[in-house]
């Protein structure tokens, strides 16, 4: 949840803050805000400060009332007369109750009352808006919260887009939100305004609350709707234009650290060619991940454990931040020292390790391993070149106008985009005269391993159609305990993982489901929903992908996805594998030998020699035993059980990190492991030969490495991939 102002907060991103920054300054450029759109006949200014004259004496006479009352109480009457004054001076009239006037398929919903298509729920004082009422209470369906009954009534009713509930101390605006996936709604403090004299914010309520921003012939043409339109259209702009910025930043980073004087030992590796300029460009790239980690973990207020004392936030803040160095990037150029990297290096080892004088929690994952960064780590950049690099992550110009970018919302699918952009780029530098630049080519990556990133409509339908049968099957009916053991026992596998956008989706699914069975009393808070997704992230999904550098973008998506303050990252290591999930191999595969399916011709072989190959093969393999079958098949059992003790390991604390991380170190590092990998690998490795005849005229199938290079793809487009060498390690 993110605070616009002391008194109003918005969760879910349903308003963007900045949005609402832009209501409260009235800025001439957002449509909407001249008196004649709220039906006034004086000025907005005026009309705000008459109401909130009117409503003084009436939030005064409330309180009275409500303390007055015996503590068990639900203060219904004196607080429905004070939110009916309010609504009054809203603009909305005398308010009336709804009698059963909001229905689905014949369904009433108990919400107390309504102006035409608008759900308003009213509540006493002491009832909570998170909290299920008693048993015995009237409602729709299931029980369910204040907060849940008028969500459940905008996302199943046709006409009903916006609705409002209030206890009158917390008001929320709520919208239709079908996914289901996150909570998503403007909360709003009458009891803080009021009590601190905020007019500035009341004008804010005002302004979002009035009659006129949801009064419309059609709930899709009110100007509430109008600008959450715009909060999006603006949001995903800017994200959008994130794979410019991302490509920007890369060759001012790389240009930064080549030529910097200190730099010998870097540019000595690239000239002696033992980095080459691929593995460089990856390292600018993880390093890029690094810093839109802290950015989206800043501006989502997750980086600092809950109880971290105010001084040490606020000199993170003012000292360290990158929220600072955006700032700093907006307002100079910078110069020739580099003491701004040697900060961002400090807050970098701090997440690695931990840092307590910053407040810095250990986060314990391998996006932030200093050994992943080999040949940066120790190398060092000019203050002109980071700045540049973060002004063009930080900043949209649009015309005249540089809007600072939230990276609060930032996910999988803005990170795919970016993804998308990035296969696309082939690195190109020159040592001695101190450039690296990215240029587009024919034969991009994108191109050659068939990277096509999946529309969010395809994604929603997936997992309206194969998801939420599954959630429902495993949880329904069962006692809470035992459901959640259900859904937790669940796995999710995307074959072909790319960013993650599928995988982060399923995640929020499947944290939704987990946060209601855990908290089946109340609406769950962010915190638990945080909490739910980490378990999640951590132990239901698992993905492939060829390309490393999605890979690694997978992870770093589910690590900002299932961010938890104070909790170090998941280990995803075993779940997000680099690797062909179109091939592979099982035991009972190998002890039956190469079939003669392998010798299928596929696209450029050459159809006599394969059918050569495949009888020739045939004929081997009754004549010669080739032992697919070391190691011995217990190797393979104990493999297993080494492996699902590794997955079964708590994650929750970094000491359990750091174990789980070297148990699964060990596992496929061992001797045992690396036999199991080679034997698949030679098994594997006859699909993919090529077939075709040697200079000689004989049969022959060549291992792709050594042949002559051409595309040689298998696959659906969405997991196409060239053929993997036989000779390459898996």
């Amino acid at each position: 949840m993110t605070a616009v102002l002391s008194s109003v907060t918005t969760e879910g991103g349903l308003l963007h803050p900045e949005l609402l920054e832009r209501v409260v300054r009235h800025d001439p450029k957002l449509a909407g805000l001249t008196p004649g759109d709220f039906h006034l006949e004086v000025p907005l200014g005026e009309a705000t400060s008459r109401a909130w004259s009117a409503l003084q004496p009436v939030w005064r006479a409330f309180r009275f009332k409500v303390g007055r009352l015996p503590a068990a109480d639900p203060a219904t009457a004196p607080t429905r007369d004070w939110l009916l004054a309010l609504f009054r001076e809203l603009g909305w009239g005398t308010l009336a109750p709804a009698n059963e006037m909001f229905r689905v398929d014949g369904q009433p919903f108990a919400i107390s009352h309504g102006w035409g298509h608008v759900p308003i729920h009213l509540l006493g004082a002491r009832v909570s808006i998170d909290k299920r009422p008693p048993a015995g209470a009237k409602g729709a369906g299931p029980r369910t919260s204040p907060h849940g009954l008028v969500q459940d009534l905008l996302n199943r009713s046709e006409p009903s887009l916006w609705g409002l509930v209030s206890n009158g101390l917390v008001l929320r605006l709520l919208r239709d939100h079908q996914s289901l996936s996150s909570a998503a709604y403007v909360e709003i403090d009458p009891e803080r305004i009021f009590e601190g004299g905020l007019y500035g914010e009341f004008a804010l309520l005002f302004a979002l609350c009035h009659q006129s921003r949801l009064e419309a012939p059609k709930a899709e043409e009110c100007w509430l709707e109008r600008w959450f339109k715009t909060g999006q259209e603006e949001g995903v702009r800017a994200l959008d234009r994130l794979r410019s910025g991302v490509e920007t930043a890369l060759i001012e980073l790389g240009t930064g650290f080549l030529r910097h004087p200190e730099n010998l030992a870097l540019r000595e590796a690239l000239k002696d060619g033992w980095l080459s300029k691929e593995d460089y460009f990856r390292q600018l790239l993880r390093l890029v991940y690094r810093v839109l980690f802290l950015f989206v973990a800043e501006d989502r207020d997750a980086l600092h454990p809950e109880g971290t004392p105010l001084e040490v936030r606020e000199r993170y803040a003012r000292f360290y931040s990158t929220d600072r160095l955006r700032d700093l990037a907006s307002r100079t150029l910078g110069g020739a020292h580099a003491d701004l990297w040697q900060q961002l290096g400090l807050v970098l080892r701090g997440v690695w390790e931990g840092e307590p004088a910053l407040g810095l929690p250990a986060l314990g994952s391998g996006l932030f391993d200093p050994k992943e960064l080999p040949n940066l780590s120790g190398a060092t950049i000019a203050n002109r070149y980071l700045l540049a690099a973060l002004r063009a992550l930080g900043e949209l110009t649009e015309g005249k106008r540089t809007l600072r970018i939230s990276y609060r919302n930032l996910g999988a699918q803005e990170l795919g985009s970016v993804y998308e952009g990035l296969l696309e780029l082939h690195p190109t530098l020159h040592v001695d005269a101190g450039t690296f630049e990215l240029a587009s080519a024919a034969g991009h990556e994108r191109k050659t391993t068939g990277s096509y990133y999946t529309p969010s409509s395809l994604v929603d339908c997936l997992l309206d159609t194969a998801l939420d049968p599954v959630l429902d099957a495993a949880t329904e009916g069962k006692p809470a305990a035992e459901a959640e053991r259900a859904l937790l026992a669940l796995r999710v596998v995307d074959p072909a993982c790319g960013s993650g956008h599928f995988l982060v989706a399923a995640a929020r699914r499947l944290a939704e489901r987990l946060a209601r069975l855990r908290h089946p009393d109340e609406e769950p808070t962010p915190q638990d929903r945080r909490t739910a997704m980490r378990d999640v992230v951590g132990g239901c999904l698992f993905g492939v992908d060829l390309n490393p550098m999605a890979v690694e973008l997978c992870k770093v998506s589910l690590w900002i996805e299932a961010l938890e303050p104070g909790r170090p990252l998941s280990f995803l290591d075993a779940h997000i594998q680099l690797g062909n999930a179109l091939v592979g191999a099982t035991p009972a595969l190998l002890t039956r030998g190469i079939p003669d399916e392998a010798f299928e011709p596929l696209e450029g072989d050459d159809k006599k020699v394969a059918s050569a190959l495949k009888r020739q093969n045939k004929q081997e393999r009754a004549e010669i035993a080739i032992d697919f079958t070391a190691p011995p098949a217990s190797t393979y059992v104990r493999l297993g059980e080494v492996a699902r003790l590794v997955d079964a390991a708590s994650d929750a604390t970094l000491a359990e990190v750091r174990h789980k991380e070297a148990q699964y170190g060990a596992l496929v590092g061992s001797a045992a492991f690396d036999s199991a990998r080679f034997m698949a690998d030679l098994w594997c490795a006859a699909f993919v030969w090529r077939k075709e005849a040697t200079a000689r005229g004989e049969a022959s199938a060549r291992c792709a490495s050594c042949a002559p290079p051409r595309p040689r793809t298998v696959g659906s487009p969405r997991t196409r991939a060239r053929r993997r060498p036989s000779c390459a390690p898996r």
